[in-house]
């Protein structure tokens, strides 16, 4: 996946946005005005950050090394998923739309 599929893939979600509110170096996604994605564009490798239920987070940081506590978010409630080839477009599209419904859900 690159920042192009990323990118169609989030506004592909119901009234997903995308907006650059911490400047142009971060591309942020919202679902009822609210993040639930965030990818950097000044990294080599991609990498974005993605909500999901804290137990869920920890087993993911365990299980996979691509996966890591949020960069510059609440670390028991974000992942930062690092865009290395070791997992696959199906789970990282798992991982966003996970995100998304999360955030959804809340209004």
């Amino acid at each position: 996946m690159n920042i192009e599929e990323l990118r169609e893939y989030a506004l592909s979600l119901s009234f997903a946005t995308e907006s650059f509110p911490f400047g142009n170096e971060t591309l942020v996604f919202k679902v009822n005005n609210k993040i639930f994605l965030l990818a950097s564009l000044s990294s080599e490798i991609l990498q974005f950050n993605v909500k999901c239920d804290p137990n869920y987070a920890e087993e993911l940081r365990e299980k996979y090394s691509s996966i890591i506590p949020g960069y510059h978010m609440n670390k028991k409630h974000w992942n930062t998923i690092i865009v290395d080839g070791s997992l696959s477009v199906s789970q990282l599209k798992e991982f966003i739309k996970n995100s998304y419904s999360l955030v959804a859900e809340k209004k």
